[in-house]
């Protein structure tokens, strides 16, 4: 009995040990259909995310993916957060910021770009300027231009609007002291529907959906502004699919994962929806483009 008592002991002992060694604050490993991961996304691309994981989560119904929204530079301090196992924002990481995943986490990680989208330019319904070149949305957000417009971004630092802008078409200006910062995209939105010279940029995510009845009831309180054409000189274009399919429409950007995983888990197996038929195809009805299958554009004729 004596010897008994103390295998029980020690058998309840171990298990008490491996119980708490479990405990580390970290989330448990997930499987490809269930379990938590934690997602680090870009605020602008919220409405087609939520879409893509509306389909995944019906697939996996035990699957719980917890998305945190916030501006691009917060998402990619996140390569270094062991907890975050995806990334979703406008680039992937630098050679240095795999280097340095690769010491502080010793995981291996990919990325992909899996759609194309393009930021648009909302003016109010009551607006005179609802046509800009690049030109024009330069100097309007270095504060040059002579228009009593007001530029409307959402944020003044860290969004991946604002990096766009600096990046792309700035090109090493400053922003003008005339800018004004909107907390997130639905906030320009609200902005601009308010303000008559209020000139908003949003992904086109938010208000380019036209099978989208809270985007509809959106573009009643602001209107699509249009952008010179890249290929045609005074010709002035919407961010329509096609456009950004043919990079026609000018302020283009790419829409990518980073993934930090372990382990094949859960975070893998949205990697791989994202990439698949049908996360290609939730792209292409959300009116962006979708990167990776051959969703062909053909051109059609009525009589």
């Amino acid at each position: 009995m004596k010897w008994t008592g103390r295998l029980v002991l020690a058998v309840l002992g171990f298990l008490s040990f491996s119980h708490c060694s479990n405990h580390t604050g970290l989330p448990a490993r997930s499987r490809f259909d269930s379990g938590t991961v934690y997602i680090s996304c870009d605020e602008s691309f919220k409405p087609v995310l939520e879409a893509e994981l509306q389909v995944f989560r019906g697939d996996y119904p035990k699957a719980n993916v917890v998305v945190q929204y916030k501006p691009e530079a917060d998402c990619l301090r996140d390569f270094l957060v062991d907890s975050i196992e995806m990334v979703i924002a406008t680039r992937p990481y630098s050679q240095k910021e795999k280097r340095l995943i690769a010491d502080s986490l010793n995981v291996a990680t990919d990325y992909s770009t899996v759609a194309y989208d393009a930021i648009a330019v909302l003016v109010h319904p009551q607006s005179a300027d609802s046509m800009f070149t690049l030109g024009d949305v330069r100097n309007l957000l270095t504060g040059k231009s002579k228009k009593n417009l007001i530029p409307v971004l959402d944020g003044l630092k860290a969004t991946s609007t604002v990096r766009f802008m600096l990046d792309s078409v700035l090109r090493g200006e400053p922003l003008g002291k005339n800018v004004s910062a909107a907390p997130n995209s639905k906030e320009v939105i609200d902005y601009v529907a308010r303000t008559p010279n209020a000139v908003g940029f949003v992904g086109i995510e938010w208000v380019g959906n036209a099978d989208d009845t809270a985007q509809l009831n959106l573009l009643k309180k602001v209107r699509l502004a249009r952008m010179e054409s890249t290929d045609s000189v005074g010709g002035f274009v919407l961010p329509v699919q096609y456009l950004i399919y043919t990079r026609t429409y000018p302020l283009i950007r790419s829409l990518v994962y980073v993934l930090k995983e372990k382990e094949q888990g859960l975070a893998g197996s949205f990697a791989n929806f994202l990439r698949n038929d049908r996360g290609q195809l939730i792209f292409r009805r959300a009116y962006l483009f979708p990167a990776l299958r051959p969703f062909y554009m053909r051109d059609a004729q009525t009589q």
